[in-house]
């Protein structure tokens, strides 16, 4: 049998420095995330460092280079710095709470000059210098995150992310990887599990010497098997990702998943990779242990026949899968089959509508006021829609089968007065019928919003602007003794936009947490050296309503 290796993009470990790099924090290294784990629509690029649930801990440079990008953004990675180094890597350090030394000065005084909050720089190579041991930031929770913690990349000189682990970065683990579920699926015409021809679930039993056993199942034809495993490091109780994933059937290897490197630009075929039907319904990843049509991920370093078994009749076999962590620690699991054509009392269900996909085809559908546009390879592979409109909402299937790229949805709006065209949006029903704000264009009489996620959608109107609140300050009032000022600001339809504030008519750098709807002002940054002040801060939404909020306080000056 023939074995492909898909290793080119994996690189040798004896060619990774593995003393280069020292620990970017001054505390044991403790996982809330791992590389490669599997998270929404995207593979996790680094590892999540826990800082003690705790911001402001001093992030050191791990090796000599300069930054070379920082960008500051509301979500995502938050603020961000990355630091290329003289052998050609890059380390990216993201949810940061605040840059430290001249890197803070810099990017202060630049946000100042183009009065914004987000922005991507890319300094000179001679600007921001950095020296192994350097302050360079403190941790916080800024961007996505969701608590208090450092990620912390590697990536190649194609800036290609790596995982951490192989630069020598110590993690200790003792822990064995979990399997938690067991799935076969059938993949042939005629083929069939346990008389199924759908997926199955299969009974784990652990065995003394900690090893699993699954039920014995009967079946025929071309066949393949998907685990749901996590693994865990010491001192925490997260549930990461595995490192290495292999199979064999009657001792010959079948596949091999190894999670070292990979692509940005093939993360999102992880819903191609996982089961996005089993996942959406039951909110459990399952890695499918086989190579589909319109998977090219580089992850999978060896594969026979893509990973399928082909089972014929009167014949026994044994499938095994060997889970690993980074540090060796392994969990094995061994399916016994007994190949046998048997009558299907399961047969394949497929609900056939009006509307049959061709994945590798271009396709326009109209629906009452709605038009749908599906470029070619948004899908994965040939299938099924369920389209319905009624009146200004498009039932758009459901959200169990993964769209790769964006998928154009257009709404006649010609029907409305002209005065509320400009306020209507694209938006998402939620599962309580509330519509959530899909990017939105208008052209005439057309909105038009893309995504890549099957649900119901509608034509919503936001003619209610946002609303301001002051947090820590009144009217009037003396704050001497803060060293921060807090507003905030909410909108219920369509969404924040964007915000600008002035105090005494000169322009005020606010840092938006959109976690807790609120915009913070530092004193420190000394824009105003007066007692009496006047606040003014303007907030748009995503369809243009503003409001306005003005307000007068006094402080005490040095």
């Amino acid at each position: 049998m023939l074995l492909l290796f898909w290793g080119g993009i994996v690189q040798s470990q004896t060619d990774i420095p593995t003393d280069y790099f020292s620990n970017p924090l001054d505390i044991d290294l403790v996982l809330a995330g791992n590389f490669g784990e599997m998270r929404a629509n995207h593979f996790h690029s680094g590892l999540d460092l826990k800082t003690q649930q705790k911001e402001g801990l001093p992030v050191y440079a791990p090796a000599d280079g300069y930054v070379s990008r920082i960008q500051v953004q509301h979500y995502g990675y938050g603020k961000a710095l990355y630091i290329l180094h003289p052998n050609g890597y890059t380390t990216v350090y993201g949810h940061l709470r605040s840059y430290a030394g001249e890197i803070e000065k810099y990017v202060k005084d630049t946000q100042y000059k183009k009065e914004t909050f987000e922005l991507e720089l890319f300094p000179d190579k001679t600007l921001l210098p950095v020296k192994k041991g350097d302050i360079i930031a403190y941790s916080g929770n800024t961007g996505g995150s969701g608590g208090p913690h450092l990620h912390f990349e590697i990536r190649d000189s194609s800036q290609r992310p790596m995982n951490p682990l192989l630069f020598g970065l110590e993690i200790p683990d003792t822990k064995t990887p979990i399997i938690s579920a067991l799935f076969a699926y059938p993949i042939s015409e005629d083929a069939q599990i346990n008389q199924s021809q759908n997926r199955t679930k299969l009974r784990l039993t652990k065995q003394k010497d900690g090893s699993y056993k699954s039920e014995s199942l009967t079946a025929f034809g071309k066949i393949g098997f998907g685990i749901t495993t996590y693994d865990q490091q010491n001192g925490a109780s997260n549930k990461n990702g595995s490192y290495k994933i292999k199979t064999t059937y009657n001792g010959t290897e079948k596949f091999e998943v190894l999670f070292n490197k990979f692509s940005f630009s093939e993360t999102r075929y992880l819903n191609r990779y996982t089961d996005y039907n089993y996942y959406e319904t039951n909110k459990s990843m399952v890695q499918k242990l086989f190579r589909e049509k319109n998977n090219p991920l580089s992850i999978i370093t060896k594969e026979d026949e893509n990973g399928f078994v082909t089972v014929a009749d009167s014949l026994n076999s044994i499938y095994t899968i060997e889970v690993d962590d980074f540090k060796g620690n392994s969990i094995l699991v061994s399916i016994p089959i007994d190949g046998k054509n048997l009558e299907i009392l399961d047969p394949k269900k497929e609900e056939k509508t009006d509307d049959y996909i061709y994945a590798d085809h271009a396709t326009s559908i109209t629906k009452g006021k709605f038009s749908i546009y599906i470029s070619a390879n948004s899908l994965y592979e040939d299938t099924y829609l369920n389209i319905e409109a009624k009146g200004d909402t498009l039932k758009f299937h459901e959200d169990v089968i993964p769209i790769h790229t964006n998928i154009s949805i257009t709404a006649d709006i010609s029907a409305y007065n002209e005065a509320d065209k400009d306020k209507l949006y694209i938006g998402r029903l939620n599962y309580r019928g509330v519509p959530y704000y899909n990017s939105t264009t208008r052209n005439g009489d057309k909105l038009t919003g893309k995504t890549r996620t099957f649900g119901d959608y509608t034509v919503a109107a936001d003619t209610t602007p946002p609303k301001i609140k002051s947090v820590n300050f009144s009217e009037g009032k003396w704050i001497s003794n803060q060293n921060f000022l807090e507003v905030k600001i909410t909108d219920d339809l369509s969404g924040i936009s964007s915000y600008r504030a002035t105090i005494n008519g000169k322009f005020i750098l606010m840092e938006y947490d959109y976690k807790k709807n609120v915009l913070t002002y530092n004193f420190n940054d000394n824009v105003n050296l007066e007692s009496e002040n006047n606040l003014k801060l303007i907030v748009i939404d995503n369809v243009g309503n503003s409001a306005t909020f003005e307000t007068k306080f006094f402080r005490k000056q040095p």
